[in-house]
């Protein structure tokens, strides 16, 4: 009897990128962001068989070196994308947030409750782990996306291990006959830290 099929997904949070008024504007990485995405490029192009992204230029940006490196295709999903917090700016953005997370199928004006972002990551998840068996997937995502995700696979994954997430951070996923298996922290923010604030810029610090 053969082995069932196993693919591993390295979901890949982006980046540090400039700091912005509005959240859920889409800047590109900052100079420390883009030292840090040649880091992820470094731990992972060896292992990358393909790459799938949101379109969001701060995701694509730290994960499109991997694809390069590798010789991988990049595939740009937009199910991968941030939740949509709302179709307009928001006045107390943290507020708005924790009623979401308060409130797994309420949503803002314009925006997706935490049920329908989760839906779709999960799909979007899904389609890659039946397309690439055995293979392993570098997905290039944001944090409330990874932790809805994470969430549908495990509950104790939530509004806790979101305000947790570095910029970038790294977990791998073993889907075991399509089914997640494990969860695993493989990207070590300390140490990054350690080798890049010499000369990181004094506004980045």
């Amino acid at each position: 009897m053969s082995a069932p099929p196993t693919t591993v997904v390295s979901f890949v949070r982006h980046a540090h990128v400039p700091s912005v008024s509005d959240a859920e504007r889409t800047p590109g990485l900052s100079r420390h962001g883009r030292r840090d995405a040649a880091r992820v490029t470094a731990r992972l192009a060896d292992l990358a068989d393909v790459v799938a992204t949101s379109p969001a230029e701060r995701a694509r940006a730290t994960v499109e070196g991997v694809a390069d490196a590798a010789d991988a295709p990049l595939i740009v999903d937009d199910d991968l994308r941030e939740r949509e917090l709302a179709d307009s700016p928001i006045e107390d953005f943290d507020e708005a947030v924790e009623h979401l997370w308060a409130n797994p199928n309420a949503s803002h004006p314009g925006g997706e409750s935490h049920a329908e972002a989760q839906a779709r990551g999960v799909a979007a998840v899904d389609r890659l782990v039946e397309a690439y068996p055995d293979r392993h997937v570098v997905v290039g995502t944001h944090a409330t996306l990874m932790a809805l995700v994470f969430n549908a696979y495990d509950p104790r994954y939530g509004r806790e291990f979101w305000t947790g997430l570095t910029t970038p951070d790294v977990y791998e996923v073993t889907f075991v006959d399509s089914e997640a298996f494990s969860i695993a922290r493989t990207w070590t923010p300390e140490e990054a830290a350690r080798e890049g604030d010499a000369d990181r810029d004094p506004a980045e610090r």
